[in-house]
């Protein structure tokens, strides 16, 4: 079973290589906190925990950051301005039991802001019950 997870990591890894992204994981104490940057701005995550125990953790963090512009629990989306960047979360259900976490963040001169972006990936995550 590791050895399964493992060369998915690291054909995944080759993948983005070979894209010109690089991979990032992103870790935590939180056992099984996990992502991986899909885009110069943007982090994302699959987790077994429950979609509105994640969208509690997003709408908390993201009071916590910012003021939030944009709310749609049905979407899953939740758009904020932070002092210095817009940030973009969206949780999406893949199944019953997992849920995608997205966070992008861009600044206010359209710049990749991905420190933002991990930073708030790992509160949420950590965040959610």
């Amino acid at each position: 079973m590791k050895r399964k997870v493992l060369l998915a990591v690291l054909a995944a890894f080759v993948c983005f290589s070979l894209l010109g992204c690089a991979a990032l994981l992103v870790g935590g104490a939180a056992g099984a906190l996990g992502g991986y940057a899909i885009s110069k701005d943007t982090v994302q995550g699959d987790s077994d925990k429950l979609y509105e125990s994640l969208w509690e953790a997003a709408a908390m963090v993201a009071k916590a950051r910012g003021t939030i512009k944009q709310e749609d629990t049905q979407r899953g989306i939740i758009g904020l301005d932070t002092d210095s960047s817009k940030v973009y979360i969206r949780l999406i259900r893949l199944t019953r039991a997992t849920t995608r976490v997205r966070v992008s963040a861009r600044n206010r001169y359209h710049l990749p802001n991905l420190n933002l972006a991990e930073d708030m990936f790992v509160k949420i995550m950590e965040a959610a019950r």
